[in-house]
């Protein structure tokens, strides 16, 4: 569909309208009322494109309703398409001054996150139909580049280190990391592991930077610990089969288990005796965090992962300031 119109044109929009009000009304005394004209003011502007044109926008007919020529039927199809399509920006254009619409595109670092914000996405949509949302494809391991870049407008980080000024930061909730041995295994015995549990073992673990893992930034590292042997995998599910078939031992959030620690696949067990609780953050820019949708979405993530999965606690909070404030 094509509705530019060159500027030495003629053709202006309010000629479309005038068109499409004469034929909906059915004669150019009640479409000259319907557009807040006189009858002779909406004549001289069809008589302006006829003689620009050199043509008949109707076959006139005395006593016979205005029937459009093949003139007029060209400059009503114009109507019909550029019209509808005029109409739907200028409401979408009010609801973005009204922060009811816009543009919500997620990245994520957190291997695991798909969990629960597919849900959350879905809940989302449903509540802000005129917001649109999307996953910027793929794991990434520097989602605030994506949103400095502004490819991003919200980026999911597990573990995030000093951000930029012109970056906020969220918590959006508390989580538990567990430790997952087979339960064949002499450590699934055990009411929780502790570090040098892992000395002597595989440890099976997403590709990612050391700094980026939960177990060994927060639990293995500050106590000296190297697990034996590493192996790497790319999906949840194989860490999981690996696991439960006793190739070596992992940790994921609580949540990400499933259907593998109810069947007893594997045993999920805590990592110290008061667990290892981290918290999940957020990132957007600063200039664009007072979008209504934008805290919206923030505030119902707060609000349905604690509810809806284990090993979650709330903790709301707003924006928080960055070590470079």
């Amino acid at each position: 569909m094509q509705c530019g119109l060159a500027r030495t044109m003629p053709i202006e929009i309010r000629h479309l309208r005038t068109i499409e009000a004469i034929v909906q009304s059915g004669s150019i005394a009640a479409a000259a009322q319907r557009l807040h004209l006189t009858q002779s003011a909406l004549s001289h502007q069809l008589r302006g494109l006829e003689l620009e044109f050199g043509v008949s926008l109707f076959d006139r007919e005395p006593g016979a309703a205005p029937r459009l020529s093949a003139a007029g039927e060209r400059l009503y199809a114009l109507a019909r398409d550029c019209l509808p399509a005029l109409r739907r920006t200028q409401e979408e254009l009010r609801r973005l001054a009204g922060g009811h619409g816009g543009r919500l595109r997620i990245a994520v670092e957190c291997h695991t996150c798909f969990d629960w914000l597919t849900p959350a996405m879905d809940r989302f949509r449903a509540q802000w139909p005129d917001v649109e949302m999307d996953i910027v494809s793929g794991f990434h391991e520097d989602p605030l580049a994506l949103l400095q870049q502004h490819q991003a407008d919200l980026a999911v980080l597990s573990a995030p280190e000093a951000l930029p000024p012109q970056l906020a930061l969220h918590t959006l909730f508390r989580y538990e990391v567990m430790g997952l041995v087979s339960p064949r295994h002499p450590l699934a015995q055990k009411s929780y592991l502790e570090a040098e549990d892992f000395r002597e073992e595989t440890l099976i673990s997403y590709p990612v930077d050391d700094r980026r893992l939960d177990l060994v930034r927060e639990f293995l590292t500050p106590a000296g610990v190297q697990p034996w042997r590493r192996r790497h995998a790319e999906l949840t599910v194989i860490i999981l089969q690996l696991v439960a078939s006793g190739q070596g031992l992992a940790a994921l959030p609580a949540w990400a288990v499933g259907n593998y620690g109810d069947r007893g696949y594997v045993r999920a067990l805590p990592l110290g005796p008061h667990g290892l609780w981290q918290d999940l953050q957020a990132a957007t820019r600063r200039d664009g965090i007072d979008q209504n949708f934008l805290r919206a979405f923030l505030d119902d993530v707060r609000a349905s992962v604690p509810r809806d999965l284990p090993g979650v606690r709330g903790q709301r909070e707003d924006a928080q300031p960055t070590p470079t404030d």
